[in-house]
């Protein structure tokens, strides 16, 4: 699979496992299957209640630990003690450090965990810092404002909601994009217009391996996520052919600067009252 170097000098794997809602068996078994064929990126989230199953499945599979790269986020309700968090965390996973870290959402006590996160930067517990849905003049103030540069956004991004003018921010800083719904959340109108049609046709592909194609030779990280190992392993099968200019082209089309999810004021505000016990996990 192919790497994507990001501003800090270190490099980041184009493609990886996702683990958004899954249970923690589902997870586990998601991360095992990935990491038998080949995955070296797993992404999960405290949020996702299933760090210690994803840390369970990288301890078991036997992958060298500098071969696997590993992110996660942290959530709203524990910003303001992040730094028992990261650690916290760390356990979970049973790992010595993180790749990258997130920051989940853009309320709470933000600037306070950024700087805890800067200072596991410092102590090696963690990589690179990241953003997850925040806008752009949100990453912008930061990135301004902060000692260490955040290195990837992870923000909803597919053919129908490509984020042009992110990105476009993203390349003054260096920074690189994570896609979330990546073939549309299920909605399955993306997956079938003609053009994917077209060129799975063409390239003894699927749909799905076109969409995905187009994400890498975006420059967009993408993390899939799926429970059935012969989709994990098709999600892979991606870096055997290459997309032309024109077929670009033609999937460009199909944009409609729409995403699906919109975060209002309020689900931010509920965020904060979402504060389980991240620790009790299966």
């Amino acid at each position: 699979m192919d790497d994507i170097k990001l501003n800090n000098g270190t490099t980041i794997p184009a493609l990886g496992i996702g683990t958004f809602q899954m249970q923690p068996d589902d997870a586990e078994a998601a991360v095992t299957s990935a990491l038998h064929d080949g995955y070296r990126l797993v992404d999960t989230a405290n949020a996702y209640l299933n760090e210690k199953a994803t840390g369970r499945a990288i301890k078991a599979s036997g992958v060298d630990r500098s071969q696997l790269y590993v992110s996660t986020k942290l959530w709203p309700s524990i910003y303001g003690d992040a730094a028992k968090a990261i650690d916290d965390t760390l356990a979970r996973l049973q790992l010595d450090y993180i790749d990258l870290l997130f920051l989940h959402q853009p309320v709470g006590q933000v600037d306070d965990a950024y700087r805890a996160i800067e200072g596991a930067v410092s102590a090696g517990k963690v990589r690179s810092i990241g953003l997850s849905n925040f806008k752009v003049e949100q990453i912008r103030d930061l990135a301004e404002r902060m000692d260490v540069r955040p290195s990837v956004i992870q923000a909803e991004a597919h053919p129908y909601y490509p984020q042009h003018d992110l990105k476009a921010y993203l390349s003054t800083i260096g920074a690189v994009l994570m896609a979330w719904y990546p073939l549309g959340h299920g909605d399955k109108t993306l997956l079938e217009q003609p053009v994917f049609a077209r060129l799975a046709q063409a390239y003894g592909k699927t749909p799905a391996q076109i969409v995905l194609r187009w994400h890498v030779q975006s420059g967009n990280v993408v993390i899939p996520g799926s429970r059935n190992p012969e989709h994990i392993r098709a999600n892979a099968d991606v870096f055997d052919f290459e997309l032309t200019d024109q077929d670009m082209a033609d999937i460009a089309k199909v944009d409609r600067n729409k995403p699906y999810y919109v975060a209002t004021d309020a689900a931010l505000q509920g965020y904060l009252n979402f504060a389980p016990d991240f620790g009790a996990q299966k």
